[in-house]
């Protein structure tokens, strides 16, 4: 049986942040695999080993696990998220999307919306966007700060490294309570990203997903690649690493996302609960029963 190789999910894990520059991963590399087939037998093997360990810890209920996705428009989120958890139960797995916080988010503090959206033991969580917004979207468009009623004293030079504190003090908590915290940054090239503009443009199928604010966002391209860069710096943690993925070919940022996710499920031994005596007598007696004619 084929498996996402396990080279695959640590290739593109930042374990050193503070060398790490966005130009060291090419958003064009498929590593050793030349196409969508030669992939093919991985990519469905991932599904059904995915689905496998989700369902260890269901049952297991003592892990839950946290899926953090970030990206410029275009990159594929939507995509991955679906084609990577295709085979996972919807019952043990839910999706929050961040967006512009609304008026009662804003006043509370910037990772307060977040915690509401954290997923239960047993569960997998994912988050299309998320808190990291306020260090990315936000940093681009500073003016986004008067909004959220800061005390104006507060709103310093600082205020970026004071956010990664925060997010990193946020994640160690979920860590040392049993939330695995697995984060992606699909690292999109200009060049394709107008590709899949256009053609959202020239596909009456995916001319509902363009949005006129993309074509404006795209004149910061730098602005948003600096702060990715800095974010990642900043935040990669040994509890919570970032992985940042080549999303130029959809089927190869499928494949290594899904291989990062399996090989750390894998690490935590995931098991069914053993059946005790009490829970075999029930059993022997219900045997019984379903074998007893009317």
């Amino acid at each position: 049986m084929a498996k996402p190789p396990a080279k695959l999910a640590r290739r593109y894990r930042i374990d050193d942040p503070k060398k790490f520059r966005l130009k060291q991963i090419d958003p064009g590399d498929t590593g050793r695999y030349r196409s969508e087939e030669d992939a093919e037998q991985i990519l469905g093997e991932g599904t059904k080993a995915l689905c496998e360990q989700q369902e260890k810890l269901y049952a297991q209920s003592e892990w839950s696990l946290l899926l953090v996705f970030q990206a410029m428009d275009g990159a594929g989120k939507d995509g991955t998220i679906k084609h990577v958890l295709s085979g996972v139960n919807p019952q043990g797995c839910e999706v929050s999307c961040f967006r512009a916080p609304s008026e009662k988010e804003l006043k509370h503090d910037f990772l307060w919306r977040a915690s509401h959206g954290l997923p239960e033991r047993g569960r997998i969580g994912i988050f299309n966007r998320s808190y990291y917004e306020e260090v990315l979207v936000v940093r681009v468009h500073p003016d986004y700060l008067e909004n959220q009623g800061l005390p104006p004293k507060l709103v310093t030079k600082k205020i970026w490294a004071e956010r990664y504190e925060s997010i990193n003090d946020f994640e160690s908590h979920l860590a040392r309570n049993g939330t695995v915290v697995l984060k992606f940054l699909l690292h999109l090239s200009p060049e394709e990203q107008r590709r899949r503009i256009l053609e959202r443009l020239d596909d009456p199928e995916k001319s509902w997903k363009f949005e006129s604010a993309d074509i404006e966002e795209r004149k910061l391209w730098g602005r948003y690649m600096h702060a990715f860069e800095e974010m990642v710096r900043e935040t990669s943690t040994k509890v919570a690493p970032w992985h940042v993925i080549p999303a130029d070919n959809k089927w190869f940022t499928r494949l290594a996302v899904s291989a990062v996710i399996i090989e750390k499920l894998r690490s935590l031994r995931l098991h069914r609960p053993p059946v005790d005596a009490e829970k075999k007598r029930e059993m022997k007696k219900a045997r019984a029963a379903l074998g007893r004619k009317k």
